[in-house]
């Protein structure tokens, strides 16, 4: 696929529903960056920075990150020159909140979202691939809280997509690259 000029993308869908995965492979075809906000958050813990240790609990509870907070880390991101031509956002937003402030933020740039794909799959798939995924945080607790708190806080942004005719709807109990085939063929269609 081409690169489209000005590809704004969100990726909505419950943790281990494959949005990282189908996030980078998505920004290699459209030449815009993916950016994880639990990758950045991540590194930020690892690293020991302030960030890291502001968010290390909430994180290791299953928590959301603080609205506030989110909102300064993918603003200053979004400032980046890299995504002058567009990105793929993959875990923001999360709140009805932090929906206003990503409008918020694209309007000042001039933009607006292009697509937001809501990649789904059952919930013993989702807690088996999140465990699959042996990451210090990806514990069976942690990994039920934080799908108690998707549904809870995110899953009703799918209904506001949807009205704004934005949201396409994507299986992701399926192979990787079939997974794939089904975004752009959503984002194309």
């Amino acid at each position: 696929m081409a690169a489209a000029e000005n590809q704004c993308i969100v990726l909505l869908g419950p943790p281990g529903s494959g949005k990282g995965t189908q996030a980078a492979l998505l920004a290699a075809d459209l030449s815009v960056p993916a950016i994880s906000t639990g990758d950045m958050l991540r590194q930020a813990v690892e690293n020991g920075s302030e960030l890291g240790g502001t968010v290390k609990g909430v994180m290791a509870a299953g928590e959301l990150v603080g609205d506030e907070l989110m909102a300064e880390v993918v603003r200053e991101r979004l400032a980046m020159d890299d995504t002058q031509h567009g990105f793929l956002l993959d875990g923001y937003p999360r709140t009805a909140s932090q929906a206003l402030t990503l409008d918020e933020i694209l309007e000042r740039r001039s933009v607006g979202l292009d697509h937001v794909l809501f990649i789904d799959a059952p919930e013993p798939v989702l807690v088996a691939r999140a465990l699959d995924r042996r990451r210090a945080d990806d514990v069976r607790e942690v990994i039920e809280e934080r799908l108690r708190v998707y549904r809870a806080k995110t899953q009703p942004l799918v209904n506001g997509y949807r009205q704004r005719g934005l949201l396409r709807e994507i299986e992701g109990n399926h192979s990787v690259q079939r997974v794939a085939s089904s975004i752009l063929e959503a984002i194309q269609g």
